[in-house]
């Protein structure tokens, strides 16, 4: 069945307490539409960008993100966006400000430091420090790239096709399930000393993102196991920074060629220059692309990390693109590109989508609890005809 839009929204007061809302530009709701359309899956789309927020009962957002670890701040020049959502995003802050006097809550001080300071010297700062920060509007559209990786493949089923997620959290995660609600099979790769920081949070929301996918934990400083797996790869999602798999020799020019394999990746801001080293969450990567709401005055944030759906979704579609062309293609999808590109759709008002729970899903396998059943289908798809 192709994807649908359905149209689960509710027009209301915004005044009205009882009722939570989430204030969705109606361009956006529309062109997400269109994109779904074109998948061989059922994609809701109020819900993907409002289920988790469901879920997590996360309130609307204004200036503080729906989830709390997102802030809009003015520093003298420009709005920026900061996300204090790793403990080492926290510890960082005393070296941002250069001083031990932050306090428990750190938002004071930022606040108080950046409007002695240009938005995009301060960013720069926190950048340098590994911290996920954004000047408003400061990033261009950008469509998914495409390269030549190597030979198309004749048409296949999505059910011979073999899928290896090597994503964490929301964008790579999210176009991972969609593939596997197609029929692909999925592979989910974790660091067992690092697994999937969503593990930690919601099980539901993790169920939601995840259910349906074989889940590995394979060794990436030992990675000979993971080449193998890649190497049988039809389809590669990769949602770290391009260097940290290039050292471990486990990127798309060092791992053994396969005839249509398609290879996307997820990063923040792009994958060539400084920009490939940035760090993104859904929050600031919208404000980055502008996708804000409000005014140049009070920006507020849009939705819930809106940007991780929206690249999800854009990754699935340019995913499904390349392999109806044959495959061969290495894909590059930037989350602050695809917000910049929402924000300059048309502006044709707004829409308030009322955040409902998605329908349970059967619970995403346990950390490492597919490592044999995936041996066994490596064994079986290297075995000769």
């Amino acid at each position: 069945m192709l994807g649908q839009l359905r149209t689960r929204v509710c027009v209301c007061s915004r005044d009205n307490g009882a009722v939570s809302v989430f204030a969705i530009p109606a361009a956006v709701l529309a062109h997400a539409g269109r994109l779904a359309a074109a998948l061989p899956v059922d994609v809701d789309i109020p819900e993907l960008l409002t289920g988790r927020a469901a879920l997590l009962g996360l309130p609307q957002p204004g200036q503080v993100s729906a989830g709390g670890a997102s802030r809009l701040l003015r520093a003298r020049d420009a709005w920026c966006a900061l996300t204090l959502s790793r403990p080492d995003d926290v510890a960082a802050v005393p070296a941002l400000l250069e001083g031990d006097d932050v306090g428990t809550d750190p938002w004071p001080a930022i606040a108080d430091w950046l409007t002695n300071r240009d938005a995009d010297t301060a960013v720069a700062r926190a950048r340098l420090l590994g911290m996920p920060a954004a000047v408003l509007a400061e990033t261009s559209p950008a469509q998914p790239d495409g390269t030549p990786l190597g030979p198309p493949a004749a048409p296949r089923t999505w059910a011979d096709l073999l899928v290896v997620e090597l994503a964490s959290m929301w964008a790579g995660p999210l176009c991972g399930r969609m593939l596997a609600g197609a029929g692909a099979t999925v592979v989910k790769v974790e660091s067992p000393t690092r697994p999937d920081g969503t593990r930690g949070g919601s099980p539901e929301f993790f169920d939601w993102v995840n259910s349906g996918k074989h889940c590995v934990t394979l060794d990436f400083d030992n990675p000979g196991e993971l080449r193998a797996l890649l190497a049988a790869a039809d389809v590669v999602i990769e949602g770290s920074r391009p260097a940290a798999l290039a050292r471990r020799g486990l990127g798309p020019d060092t791992i053994p060629a396969r005839d249509g394999r398609v290879w996307v990746r997820i990063t923040g801001y792009g994958t060539t220059g400084e920009r490939a080293e940035w760090v993104a969450f859904g929050d600031d990567a919208a404000v980055a692309g502008g996708l804000v709401g409000g005014t140049g005055d009070a920006p507020h944030f849009l939705g819930d990390a809106i940007a991780d759906p929206l690249t999800g979704l854009t990754a699935a579609h340019a995913v499904f693109e390349a392999l109806r062309r044959g495959g061969g293609e290495l894909l590059a999808v930037s989350m602050a590109g695809v917000a910049a590109s929402y924000a300059a759709l048309p502006d044709e008002g707004t829409v308030d989508v009322t955040p409902h729970r998605p329908a349970p899903r059967a619970p995403a396998s346990g950390l490492g609890a597919d490592n044999a059943a995936v041996r066994r289908l490596l064994e079986s798809r290297s075995a000769p005809c």
